[in-house]
């Protein structure tokens, strides 16, 4: 079998034009000007659209450009810096807590969540959902998933209102042992975009947090962040796993 010369390997089409229209978005373009449409630009650098597209897109998860319903393909501002490291072992809410709380509900998570928190697949958890702001725009959404094991003490008189500090309030009492984060490339699914004012498919980052608590996951999080204008930074004590194909392939602590 022989190998492969990667020197012979010749660059995408569409990955010089990307090199291209970066040139040109550092030249020609300010933040937050609208690009012109794609039959047009794919006129002016000779190319089919399906070319430009792929150029776009990649522009896109770099964190170049930003695509808004409504408006078009954007030039966007360099990425905000977002902590995401550990939050000093204290539990979601508490604390100098960079989230508000949007609702809570009672609901089966997904399966994987249910195999991370040990609970059965058809077994409803709190389900708490919280929203990350910054400069005024929202960054990133969160479902914060919490057994009814970690919180019996819970109050059965519960409103749409009172449910999610409860829930909180109940997690505050436990003592909080550790916890652990993973990240990884994702897509918005259709509710996440539209709270993040995005597309549905657009590029994002998927961070899932473990929360530890009488030796056991007593509740976890996944919080889906704008990949288009945030660049995530983790304490140099977080435990993180930076995740590719589902396989973790590096570990920092």
């Amino acid at each position: 079998m022989g190998t492969t010369q990667l020197e012979a390997v010749q660059e995408p089409k569409y990955w010089h034009l990307k090199t291209v229209l970066g040139d040109a978005l550092d030249s020609e373009f300010e933040v937050g000007e609208i690009l012109p449409n794609e039959r047009d630009l794919a006129a002016r650098f000779g190319v089919a659209r399906a070319t430009l597209r792929q150029a776009l897109e990649q522009l896109e998860l770099e964190g170049r450009l930003q695509r808004r319903r409504g408006v078009g393909t954007t030039v966007a501002p360099p990425r905000i810096g977002v902590s995401v490291g550990p939050s000093a072992n204290v539990w979601p809410g508490a604390g100098r807590d960079a989230w508000s709380t949007v609702g809570c509900a009672e609901a089966v998570p997904p399966a994987p969540l249910a195999a991370l928190l040990g609970v059965a697949r058809d077994e409803t958890v709190h389900t708490v959902r919280r929203e990350r702001v910054m400069q005024g725009q929202p960054v990133a959404t969160e479902l914060l998933y919490v057994p009814a094991a970690s919180v019996p003490d819970l109050s059965r008189m519960l409103t749409p209102a009172t449910h999610a500090p409860a829930v909180l309030a109940e997690l505050h009492r436990l003592e909080l042992e550790g916890e652990d984060r993973s990240v990884e490339l994702g897509s918005a699914r259709a509710e996440d975009a539209k709270q993040l004012d995005r597309l549905p498919g657009a590029p994002v980052l998927v961070v899932t947090t473990r929360y530890y608590a009488a030796g056991r996951v007593a509740a976890a999080s996944v919080a889906t962040y704008r990949a288009d204008t945030c660049r995530l930074t983790f304490g140099d004590s977080g435990g993180l796993e930076v995740l590719h194909n589902s396989a973790p392939e590096r570990r920092a602590s």
